[in-house]
């Protein structure tokens, strides 16, 4: 998100022009209207993958599904999918700050299960809650898995985490590293020791 707020949309089509996949992962969250037409720009980028919150509701994700169709025209249309709870999210803020009546493992297979009504193609989940939220829906429904640690990482302010491993074994569909590879010594080294988990 940091990146694309301060580089903006050239720097997402001179990645694709390199041939690589890209997940823009701005969490969009707002009226129906507003995301829709912001889907819209976000379709012509060519992202390969893009992200609502669920939160903002059925008609909000919905539109957002439109917008991405809209926009892509003639393009592939991006897989949209939306975020649950955030893995900086802990039971009692889910209780105390959100005033939920549902627990913090409820409201997420709750968004899970609103989003796919919606049609879209899969969420962003903590990887503690993939395999629930593949046996709720179905295999082919994404589970996207930010909160990605290696056994010796600080958490800094994620409270649910796994290591790549564990994401794998918990049955995630992909992993979203941040901080455990910008924060290494070495980067790239760190980078493939976390491939190196997830694929085994």
């Amino acid at each position: 998100m940091e990146l694309f707020y301060g580089a903006g949309p050239d720097l997402v089509r001179e990645v694709k022009a390199l041939g690589h996949d890209v997940f823009l992962d701005l969490k969009c969250h707002d009226i129906p209207h507003t995301v829709g037409q912001t889907m819209k720009v976000l379709g012509k980028l060519g992202v390969d993958l893009t992200n609502v919150h669920a939160a903002g509701g059925y008609e909000m994700m919905q539109a957002a599904k439109e917008g991405l169709l809209d926009g892509a025209a003639g393009l592939q249309v991006p897989r949209l999918i939306a975020v649950t709870q955030l893995t900086s999210s802990s039971p009692k803020m889910v209780a105390e700050e959100q005033k939920s009546a549902l627990s913090l493992q409820a409201s997420v297979l709750n968004y899970a299960q609103l989003t796919r009504t919606a049609g879209l193609d899969g969420v962003v989940c903590s990887a503690h809650e993939a395999k629930l939220i593949r046996e709720a829906t179905d295999p082919d429904f994404l589970r996207v898995t930010p909160g990605i640690r290696l056994a010796n990482d600080a958490l800094d302010d994620q409270k649910r985490v796994m290591t790549p491993g564990q994401a794998k074994l918990n049955q995630a569909s992909a992993i979203v590293v941040g901080r455990s590879i910008t924060k290494a010594a070495d980067p790239y080294q760190t980078y493939r020791q976390i491939k190196k988990e997830w694929n085994q």
